[in-house]
C-alpha cells in the first residue's frame, strides 16, 4: 500500500474518474460522486477570486491499481489561513436529511493511511489552518483515525431537516426526468437561489439530468408559472433506486421538513490562536 497526494482541479478530476468503481463500491451519496464532483469542481474554477484548490490524497494497493481508499478535499484561502472541506460541500445547496459525504476506504487498513494522508497535507499547509468536515456517516473509520491523529480534533453529531414530497396530496403534479423539461424549469429554480449557487445548481442539475438522477416536479399556475418546483436525486443502487429530495419551494403546500438521520462533524484548527494575537497587536498599533 502506498499513499500520495495531487492538487490542482485537472489532476483530481483524473482521481475523481478513478475512484468511480470505488465510490460504487462503497455506496457513497450521490454527492460526493463523479457528477456533482464534477460540477463543484467546474463551478469553482469560474471563481478567479474564490482561492479555491481542490486536493485529492489517494491510497493505493501498487502503482498500476485502482484506488483503494480516497479523500477529495477543497482548500480555500481566507485572510492568511486555509479552511480546508471537504470537495462538493460548498458550491451549492446540499440535499438535506441524511450524510451526504463520505471518505471512501476498502477496508480498516486503508482508512488509517487515508487519515495518515490527510493529516500529512496539513502538516504542509503555510501558515493557520482549519479543518471542518461535515456531513459524514456516524462510525466513518477515516473519520475515527483523524480524530486519533489531530491532538485538537473535535467531533459533533448534527441532524438536518430532510424535504419531504408530498406533492401528489395537494395538487395535479407534473413528474419528468426528461433533460429538456429539467432545463425548461432550471431558471425558475436559479431566480430563488443566492447568485454564487447558481453556477453550481445549473451544472450539478444539467449532470444528473442527462444521466437520468434528477427529476423535477412542478405544479404549474393558470398563466404558466410554477405554483410549486421541486429537483429530486434518483439513487439508483443494488436496492434499486432512491429519492433524495434535493431542493424545493411551494405556494400551495405539499412540501414538509422532518427530523432526519444523524450525521456527523469533524473539526480542527492549527495556529489560530498565534493569528489571533498577531490580530490584536495590528490593530493595537492601528489604534495608537
Amino acid at each position: 500500500m502506498y499513499t500520495r497526494v495531487v492538487d490542482g482541479r485537472a489532476a483530481v478530476v483524473r482521481e475523481v474518474r478513478a475512484a468511480a468503481p470505488l465510490l460504487a463500491e462503497r455506496a457513497v451519496p450521490l454527492p460526493a460522486r463523479g457528477p456533482w464532483l464534477t460540477a463543484a469542481l467546474n463551478a469553482q474554477a469560474g471563481r478567479p477570486f474564490g482561492r479555491v484548490r481542490p486536493h485529492a490524497v489517494v491510497v493505493e494497493p501498487d502503482a498500476h491499481s485502482r484506488p483503494a481508499g480516497a479523500a477529495l478535499l477543497s482548500f480555500r484561502r481566507r485572510g492568511v489561513g486555509t479552511v480546508v472541506g471537504l470537495l462538493g460541500a460548498e458550491p451549492g445547496p446540499l440535499p438535506p436529511g441524511r450524510p451526504q459525504s463520505r471518505f471512501p476506504a476498502r477496508d480498516d487498513d486503508v482508512a488509517e493511511r487515508l487519515a495518515a494522508g490527510v493529516i500529512g497535507l496539513l502538516d504542509q499547509v503555510r501558515g493557520p489552518w482549519t479543518l471542518r468536515l461535515t456531513g459524514l456517516p456516524l462510525g466513518d473509520p477515516t473519520v475515527r483515525h483523524l480524530a486519533a491523529g489531530l491532538s485538537d480534533a473535535q467531533l459533533a453529531t448534527t441532524r438536518s431537516r430532510r424535504l419531504v414530497d408530498e406533492l401528489d396530496t395537494v395538487a395535479d403534479v407534473s413528474r419528468s426526468r426528461d433533460p429538456g423539461e429539467v432545463e425548461r424549469w432550471l431558471p425558475a429554480v436559479l431566480a430563488q437561489l443566492p447568485p454564487a449557487q447558481r453556477t453550481f445548481v445549473r451544472a450539478a442539475a444539467r449532470l444528473h439530468a442527462a444521466i437520468g438522477e434528477l427529476e423535477v416536479a412542478v405544479v404549474p399556475a393558470d398563466d404558466g408559472r410554477p405554483q410549486a418546483l421541486l429537483l429530486t436525486l434518483l439513487d439508483r443502487g443494488a436496492a434499486g433506486e432512491e429519492r433524495w429530495p434535493w431542493w424545493g419551494t411551494s405556494g400551495i403546500g405539499g412540501l414538509r421538513r422532518e427530523l432526519g438521520a444523524p450525521s456527523g462533524t469533524l473539526t480542527a484548527a492549527a495556529g489560530l490562536s498565534q493569528l489571533g494575537r498577531r490580530g490584536a497587536l495590528s490593530r493595537g498599533a492601528a489604534a495608537g
